[in-house]
């Protein structure tokens, strides 16, 4: 199509990242553009922090409300300190415990942040993550980087380089993909507010409440259910992470497979989500069977989701996983990826 910038594709090493090709990717976002990296959470969308016409092409890209914050992403807790104003006892002992790695803290801003970044609000969610291409693509590049989810506003999380293609293929996005090999946690990280009197999650992720509450005793959890204002962490929405599908959970497998027939005898093209392959499945039923321990089960959700979405489906039926703690970051995203 005439105009259309095309989406770049450099392939590295998850593990030992060729140092030539990250130079080029940290050049462009030096320059001001949009680079897709793989953190060990998911696909991010990154660009300079302290650039407020970078960010604004972050929220351009994604189609993303100007009320929705952005986590910025650091070599180290040194370079925390180029956003954030203060660095309390409590951030040191969770830096200390958690990073790199899926946890993001929300602090007071420095002054010098564009705004854009943290929608408007007084504090700024910043986290070192763990993947090897991230942390060599924010060293080289010596900037803190605002990146959300590399994908379109609403759909479903990237945890390979070609969800991120796909997402943004045939549509105008000047994005470098540095393909880095698939996330391995698979869930964004959790979002701990420290700004509050009592330490807040405002996002479940990929790390469990539990540890938090090992390092700092007492933690409360948020529960939002957001209007109009700015939300004060991303992944808040309503309605997020979710497939072209109309997905729905069902309490258990049997109620699942009789939902299931009922739907493809009208005619509807049906998939499901279990963690025990049922033993007489519907003919035509597009399947994935996912593990049963939490944090794998997290790690293969939005793969199996995009999977799944590529089939075209009608109807996405899940098995809705237990309800204890362990799994409560699972619940969320199903949650709001389920139809209203």
């Amino acid at each position: 199509m005439h105009g259309m910038s095309p989406i770049r594709r450099l392939t590295v090493s998850p593990v030992d990242p060729d140092p030539a090709l990250i130079a080029e990717a940290a050049a462009t976002l030096r320059g001001g553009r949009l680079v897709a990296f793989p953190t060990e959470t998911v696909y991010g969308l990154g660009a300079n922090a302290l650039d407020e016409a970078a960010i604004a092409r972050i929220y351009a890209a994604k189609g993303r409300p100007e009320s929705n914050p952005l986590i910025v992403h650091v070599a180290d807790a040194s370079m925390a300190a180029r956003v954030v104003a203060s660095w309390p006892a409590s951030a040191e002992a969770l830096a200390e415990a958690f990073w790199p790695g899926p946890l993001t803290l929300v602090l007071p801003r420095r002054p010098e942040l564009p705004l854009a970044v943290t929608a408007g609000l007084p504090a700024v969610g910043v986290r070192v993550p763990a993947h090897p291409v991230a942390r060599a693509l924010i060293r080289a590049a010596d900037l803190p980087i605002a990146a959300p989810s590399a994908n379109m506003y609403m759909g479903v999380s990237p945890t390979t380089a070609d969800h991120v293609a796909k997402g943004f293929g045939g549509r105008d996005a000047d994005v470098l993909i540095l393909d880095g090999g698939p996330a391995t946690v698979g869930l964004e990280s959790t979002v701990l507010d420290l700004t509050c009197p009592v330490p807040t999650v405002l996002r479940l992720g990929g790390l469990p409440v539990a540890r938090l509450r090992e390092v700092l005793g007492e933690v409360a959890v948020l529960a939002i259910e957001p209007g109009t204002a700015s939300l004060p962490s991303p992944g808040l929405a309503r309605r997020h992470y979710a497939p072209r599908a109309r997905l729905v959970l069902v309490p258990d497998g049997d109620i699942l497979v009789a939902e299931a027939a009922r739907l493809l005898a009208a005619g509807a093209r049906v998939g499901a989500m279990v963690r025990h392959a049922p033993m007489a499945l519907p003919v035509g039923l597009a399947l994935e069977v996912m593990p049963g321990e939490p944090a794998a089960y997290g790690a293969k959700l939005y793969a199996a989701l995009h999977a799944l979405d590529e089939l075209r489906l009608d109807h996405l039926l899940v098995e809705a996983p237990p309800a204890d703690e362990a799994w409560a970051a699972v619940h969320d995203r199903l949650r709001r990826a389920a139809t209203p």
